[in-house]
């Protein structure tokens, strides 16, 4: 590039203006300095406007493309989850007490049946020995009263005969017909007090039972909340003393999807998520359930979705964080473009009304328009499903001017 250099033309009139100009008597050097600064502005500013106007004038416009190619597209829905066991049991206690035995800790495997903890039974064999006792005094009455209704029995029938000759009286017939009935009676009460002496005494023994705190499946402690001769309280509410996780090979990820994106989530749709424990592998799963209950927090509305995935090599642990990716729609191997190309519109282009979408094309140096149909499109790419439009098609999503390059300062 050229130096712009303000024309000799121009200093030739400043010159002769100068020359031309008079001077004051015994002001001429004051003067001449006045003359001399006026004639250095003037330069300068003819040299800036060439200058200007050199960089300004017809900078070209420069295109940015991508070429179309053949690749997948893919929708996605991105939310975050709770890594957590399929089936999580809550063991409690029934009983209050004193935890007098502990044989489960944190990673112990257990079996179905197996006892983890075990309370202070003492008071609880003292109940069930008191409610023996009282049955068995409940029998021995029983046998009591039973004799008694045989001899009463024995008596009402002898007096009823003897009545007949006259013997005993009507009055001592019918008061040993009422002995005989009243010990019908106890007789009966006597067996209702077993029944429920016994059912006491069932009880007792069931309180006794739960002293034992029992695994009701088989697996994985993943939670221990007691420890040997801490007191658990019953009363109120059931103390959770022990989580266990019945198969840690299957895992789920509870995630919470907006009301925006639970539209297009649907049963079995695959599922991408990672987490910070392995940043570099990425773990796939299928979506099992979506839970109907909203969850609103700050007028926001999420519905739980639930992903299945396997976990035999045990790497996902209870309560890892996951960056989930929902694959609610994919094409495999299509012609396809840069979203930004539907959006890129060349400078005074209009779209005829009811046209088809279009996109341009750089081809010979020009851009060309070219309809298409678009299909599926995800963050970074639309699917094309026809136009004329071939993979390798530089395709435009931007413009910009080209810079221009700087010329060297003018030479006053």
């Amino acid at each position: 590039m050229t130096e712009a250099r303000p024309s000799t033309s121009t200093t030739a009139v400043v010159a002769q203006s100068v020359a031309a100009t008079p001077v004051p008597a015994g002001g001429r050097s004051w003067w001449r300095l006045v003359l001399t600064l006026a004639v250095i502005l003037a330069v300068g500013g003819a040299a800036a406007a060439l200058i200007w106007k050199r960089i300004h004038a017809g900078s070209p416009v420069r295109y940015v493309t991508s070429a179309a190619s053949i690749g997948p597209v893919t929708r996605i829905v991105s939310t975050t989850g709770t890594v957590n066991p399929e089936l999580t049991i809550i063991v409690g206690s029934y009983v209050s007490g004193v935890i007098r035995e502990m044989y489960c800790d944190y990673n112990t495997e257990v079996k179905k049946g197996q006892v983890c903890a075990k309370i202070d039974p003492r008071p609880y064999q003292t109940a069930v020995d008191q409610a023996k006792a009282n049955l068995a005094v409940g029998k021995a009455q029983l046998q009591k009263d039973e004799a008694a209704l045989v001899y009463a029995k024995v008596n009402y029938e002898r007096n009823a005969t003897l009545v007949k000759s006259n013997a005993v009286s009507l009055d001592a017939v019918d008061n040993a017909r009422s002995v005989y009935e009243q010990a019908q009676a106890q007789v009966v009460y006597d067996q209702a007090a077993i029944e429920q002496r016994q059912a006491e005494l069932e009880a007792a023994q069931v309180n006794l039972g739960y002293t034992d705190i029992v695994s009701p499946v088989e697996g994985t402690v993943v939670s221990r909340n007691i420890t040997i001769g801490q007191t658990v309280a019953a009363s109120f509410q059931t103390p959770t003393l022990f989580l266990i996780a019945s198969d840690l090979t299957k895992m789920q990820v509870d995630t919470n999807v907006s009301e925006g994106d639970i539209g297009g989530i649907k049963l079995d749709d695959q599922v991408q998520f990672s987490v910070d424990a392995f940043p570099n592998r990425v773990f796939e799963g299928r979506v099992t359930q979506i839970r109907q209950s909203p969850q609103t927090v700050q007028n926001v509305v999420t519905y739980d979705v639930v992903v299945g995935v396997g976990n035999n090599d045990l790497a996902l642990k209870p309560g890892m964080t996951a960056a989930v990716r929902v694959i609610i729609d994919q094409r495999k191997d299509v012609l396809r473009v840069p979203s930004r190309a539907l959006r890129y519109r060349p400078e005074g282009a209009v779209r005829p009304d009811g046209a088809k979408p279009r996109i341009w094309v750089l081809r010979d140096s020009q851009h060309v328009p070219v309809e298409i149909e678009p299909g599926l499109s995800d963050d970074d790419y639309v699917e094309i499903r026809s136009g004329e439009l071939t993979p390798g098609d530089q395709v435009i999503v931007a413009e910009r001017a080209a810079a221009a390059q700087s010329s060297p300062p003018p030479r006053l």
